[in-house]
């Protein structure tokens, strides 16, 4: 049996506090702030050598939060606050394209080479300016953010504001859209405010309760027709665990942010009992990429393989069902997937993780930033769990 008493309780929150601020936040700052041309250098070998000066723009973002939300909940260093007006800086003068809407990936010096046809660049831009509003007193950049929320509202729920990935011959939509709302809108919410987010976040919860979570076969669909029925092919069954399951945390959040509302308790629950089930590799520990809802083979080569953020988001969501519902299960879960992550994910050497592993823990590569990791799921895991574990004592 797994109990987190007092002590295991002020245990844990003193490693992640420690890993934060002692071992991923020193890996990337204060050396990747563009002191030329502003932004973040986030590309990087395992001991922090710059593999390419490209830009991811939704890293930018997410970076900038990160600065932003250490300087409003940890410590008002300033360092932090002029890290996250660097990447604030960037984004605003570089990252918007004519129509307003944002790029994907950019030079170094902000001219852009692709542009993608989802709006996550966007959120992540929502998020940056609310944590930076709050950090700097600044009504414009507060503005700015519920401005962009709008937008990403609109982009969210108006057909035809986006250029759509496939034709109307299989309809089809994904849970990422609703997740991410539900996200941004709480980070907006938690910040500087703003009236239309408690409206917004039940809406896409409910979407998700009703298109989504399959009861009936215990699990959580990545794709789904527009009524929420299975599309019987290999995209239309293909489960993302990790994604899921970051989605049941973020609807935990949201219930303990409603007093402990125990109908999203138990969706929460249900979402991350059902993707465990089928996430959690039972041979070699950790979690899967990718699933078939039927068991079937999946088409994505990487499938078996362990990244690095699916781990960061089922620490973070054990531990947040374990210390909402009390039940021991989820603590045994949490200290699994710790136990894993860290010792396989976690550079003791030089700091941080990396980020790809083979299905039996071996190492893939050695980078720890690209166009798609940076200091963003890990430090957010550090972060959140310390902070939840302080509050939970």
């Amino acid at each position: 049996m797994t109990t987190y008493t007092k002590e295991k309780k002020a245990q844990l929150a003193a490693f992640y506090q420690c890993q934060l601020l002692q071992d991923t936040v020193p890996f990337w700052f204060p050396k990747s702030i563009d002191k030329e041309f502003g932004g973040y250098l986030l590309m990087r070998d395992h001991d922090g050598t710059l593999l390419d000066d490209d830009k991811a723009v939704w890293i930018q973002g997410r970076a900038a939060w990160l600065l932003a939300t250490l300087y409003n909940t940890v410590e008002p260093r300033q360092e932090w606050l002029e890290g996250a007006k660097s990447g604030i800086d960037f984004l605003l003068h570089h990252c918007f394209d004519t129509d307003g809407r944002m790029f994907f990936h950019v030079q170094r010096d902000g001219a852009p080479i692709r542009k993608r046809r989802y709006f996550f660049s966007e959120t992540f831009a929502v998020i940056a300016l609310a944590a930076y509003a709050k950090a700097s007193g600044s009504e414009e950049m507060a503005t700015k953010a519920r401005e962009l929320f709008g937008k990403c509202i609109e982009y969210a729920t108006m057909p035809g504001m986006l250029t759509p990935k496939f034709t109307e011959v299989r309809p089809s939509k994904g849970i990422g859209v609703p997740m991410i709302m539900i996200n941004t809108a709480q980070q907006l919410r938690e910040t500087i405010g703003d009236p239309r987010c408690h409206e917004w976040i039940s809406h896409w919860i409910k979407e998700i309760e009703t298109h989504f979570v399959k009861d009936d076969i215990r699990c959580v669909m990545e794709q789904v027709a527009p009524d929420g029925s299975i599309l019987d092919h290999f995209d239309g069954r293909t489960l993302n665990p990790g994604h899921a399951i970051e989605g049941a945390w973020f609807i935990l959040h949201e219930a303990k942010h409603r007093g402990n509302d125990p109908a999203l308790i138990n969706l929460g629950c249900r979402m991350l009992d059902y993707m465990w089930e089928r996430g959690w590799d039972k041979d070699f520990g950790g979690i899967l990429y990718f699933r078939d809802v039927y068991d079937k083979p999946v088409q994505e080569y990487w499938q078996d393989m362990k990244f690095w953020w699916p781990h960061n988001e089922t620490i973070i969501a054990t531990l947040l069902a374990y210390l909402m519902t009390g039940d021991e299960k989820y603590a045994r879960w949490h200290q699994q997937v710790h136990d894993y992550a860290y010792t396989h994910f976690h550079d003791k050497k030089k700091g941080e993780w990396f980020g790809y592993l083979h299905r039996d823990g071996r190492r893939s590569v050695s980078l720890k930033g690209n166009l798609y990791k940076g200091p963003f799921h890990l430090p957010r895991q550090e972060w959140y769990c310390w902070q939840l574990l302080q509050t939970s004592m």
